[in-house]
């Protein structure tokens, strides 16, 4: 039996451009990317990974180009000619992550780590068990990684803290939230495949029954509602936030906490201006290249 292909798409970029180019690869193709850097040229490279093979005919090669050149209006060097397609087996795919997706420590309370690394957690140290897939969400991304460190801050001392996931991805910040001791975690998204890899990352870490994941487009959820979260996260983009507040700010409980992400730094402002209009406040916020994150709480 021939092995199942992935197809890669992929950009070749300057340092400075990494961020953009993972944002128009994500926003384009909506998968998350990934990249690396080759260490003797400085250059790296941004790939996407697809299940089916994109439309690769010349319009559309020059619609995603054009797409590309538009960025360098920012002074950035995205090397646009550099786009490529290119169709791997499924196992090479996974091998090569292994040379670049390492354990990381969010906190010193939370360890993630991908199956294959033998690092142990410390103790009094929680440990996400996560490998690298085609749903968003390693850890390494900084929008994910400020999501988690303020699950870590806010995590349950004394009392119970409920947590709500929405676009849950990988499953990865409703497991944290989970391993933290977060009670009830319930996690959101509108991707059949994510949250059928979200269950099965959960399965992974013996959370599968301390999470509750449900297929849900945020668009359709209630305007109101009878349950309330101690701790929202939100990690979706800035025009989802803006047009579900509502919906969102109905599910947060008087003394919660509403960490958003997945937020371009230029757009930031009125997402920041949106919520503070809704009665909340700016409790914590975190600037990392191109993104920028922060936590609202009720004034």
């Amino acid at each position: 039996m021939k092995p199942s292909v992935l197809w890669k798409v992929s950009v070749t970029a300057s340092p400075d451009a990494d961020d953009a180019v993972t944002e128009w690869l994500n926003r384009t193709f909506g998968q998350p990317a990934a990249s690396y850097m080759e260490a003797e040229t400085r250059r790296v490279t941004v790939s996407v990974y697809l299940q089916k093979r994109p439309d690769w005919r010349a319009a559309r090669i020059g619609e995603l180009t054009s797409d590309l050149e538009a960025m360098l209006h920012d002074g950035l060097d995205l090397s646009p000619g550099n786009l490529s397609l290119r169709r791997i087996p499924q196992r090479d795919w996974a091998e090569s992550w292994k040379l670049h997706f390492k354990p990381v420590v969010i906190g010193s309370l939370l360890l993630l780590k991908p199956s294959w690394s033998r690092r142990c957690p410390r103790r009094g140290q929680a440990m996400v068990i996560l490998d690298p897939g085609l749903s968003f969400g390693t850890g390494r991304h900084p929008t994910t990684a400020f999501c988690l460190r303020e699950l870590v801050l806010r995590r349950p001392r004394v009392r119970a803290r409920s947590c709500l996931d929405i676009g849950t991805g990988s499953g990865i910040l409703a497991i944290a939230a989970a391993k933290l001791g977060y009670s009830p975690v319930d996690a959101l998204d509108c991707d059949p495949v994510s949250i059928r890899v979200a269950r099965a990352n959960a399965r992974r870490n013996r959370m599968s029954a301390r999470i509750r994941f449900l297929r849900q487009d945020l668009t359709g959820l209630p305007r109101s509602s009878a349950r309330k979260y101690s701790v929202i996260c939100a990690n979706l983009v800035s025009s989802l936030l803006l047009g579900e507040r509502e919906s969102i700010l109905a599910r947060l409980s008087a003394d919660g906490s509403l960490i958003v992400a997945g937020i371009l730094k230029s757009e930031f402002g009125r997402v920041q201006a949106a919520f503070e209009g809704a009665g909340l406040r700016l409790a914590a916020s975190r600037l990392q290249n191109e993104w920028r994150s922060g936590t609202f709480v009720w004034r």
